[in-house]
């Protein structure tokens, strides 16, 4: 028995034109290992003594140098893996990398807790895999299309700049990929008369970590219809599910609420920074609701076309909880401080007071 497609909708699309290439239900190749970087920490000392360093890290891990005239530098979704005389860890670099000729001591934190410190660090060349393709099976190609793989000759053809484009189980735009699109090969596709399986250059796109895919799953079939569907997720997926939130809150246009709205925060499951986001996005635009991801994000929701007017009042119910897990929070170069009162603080600056209750 065939399994039902992950995808409900997924389109080939050139960015420049919007001309759709093709369209089809299936992306192999979609959910992957995405390229990362790895430092090996020598000497290093975990903190609190006797803590393991093997396994998932944190999802945002910020490595902050001895120097103080070093910046730190942060990796998104870390693994950590024992070796003699210290500890691998490996993740998404954030583009700007360790400071320049720097390899000394380092001191590393995952924006609530000091996890340890090296006194020295080396990057880890990778082994250089080829990156798998992308699959579209039982894609309906156009017109355009047909031409274009006929032209090559079974040669490599570049598509250019490409979108792809995921839309959930009720047929809205849940989100996009851009890549550049090279096509390597394809063939009549087995899934019905007339749809092709066409072969993408993996080397051009990220594909998303294996981790997510359940994530992935339940916003593919339709956006959340209660509040507080991410509750049970670990601080790394509802990292995840951030993700979506914002990438579709994007391609929405929200109404402004009156001025003098009330709004409700169910502060239940606030337990973690992902956590204070989703609850504070659904607190102001309903299940999956979006309402900033960092301070700059909040601070441009409360400007406007967020759901949200000024003056407004929030009602925190269960404050207690995001109190007692972000009241010691770290800054990316390790000062302490409190990102609840400072949401707060943030809050009531722009015009929404907030009732903790």
């Amino acid at each position: 028995m065939r399994r039902r497609p992950l995808f409900a909708s997924l389109a080939l699309i050139r960015e420049e034109d919007r001309h759709v290439w093709g369209t089809c239900a299936e992306a192999e190749g979609f959910f992957g290992e995405p390229e990362c970087e790895s430092y090996e920490l020598r000497g290093w000392v975990p903190e609190p003594a006797g803590a393991s360093a093997d396994g998932w890290l944190g999802s945002r891990v910020w490595l902050v140098p001895e120097d103080p005239g070093a910046d730190a530098w942060l990796l998104s979704d870390v693994e950590a893996a024992p070796v003699p005389g210290g500890v691998v860890v490996t993740g998404g670099d954030d583009y700007l990398g360790p400071p320049e000729e720097y390899r000394g001591p380092v001191r590393l934190h995952d924006g609530r807790r000091w996890l340890g410190s090296c006194r020295e660090f080396a990057a880890v060349e990778p082994p250089q895999w080829p990156a798998p393709p992308l699959v579209l099976r039982g894609l309906a190609p156009g017109e355009e299309l047909r031409r274009v793989l006929t032209e090559s000759g079974g040669r490599e053809a570049v598509l250019e700049k490409a979108e792809l484009e995921l839309r959930d189980g009720r047929g809205e735009v849940l989100t996009h990929r851009l890549f550049w699109a090279v096509v390597r090969g394809w063939e009549a596709s087995p899934l019905g008369d007339g749809l092709i399986d066409l072969t993408l250059d993996g080397g051009f796109r990220r594909p998303e970590p294996l981790w997510a895919r359940g994530v992935w799953e339940r916003w593919l079939a339709g956006p959340p219809e209660e509040i507080g569907a991410w509750a049970g997720l670990d601080t790394r997926r509802r990292g995840a599910w951030h993700d979506l939130v914002r990438e579709r809150a994007a391609r929405r246009v929200l109404g402004d609420r009156p001025a003098g709205t009330a709004y409700e925060l169910d502060g239940r499951h606030v337990t973690d920074e992902p956590g204070l986001w989703l609850a504070l996005g659904e607190a102001v635009n309903g299940p999956g609701g979006y309402f900033g991801g960092d301070f700059h994000a909040l601070h441009d929701c409360l400007g406007g076309d967020f759901g949200f007017t000024a003056p407004a009042t929030l009602t925190w119910r269960n404050a207690d909880v995001a109190r007692a897990h972000l009241s010691r929070a770290l800054a990316p170069e390790g000062e302490p401080y409190d990102l609840f009162a400072a949401v707060v603080d943030a809050l009531e600056q722009d015009g929404m007071r907030v009732v903790l209750a």
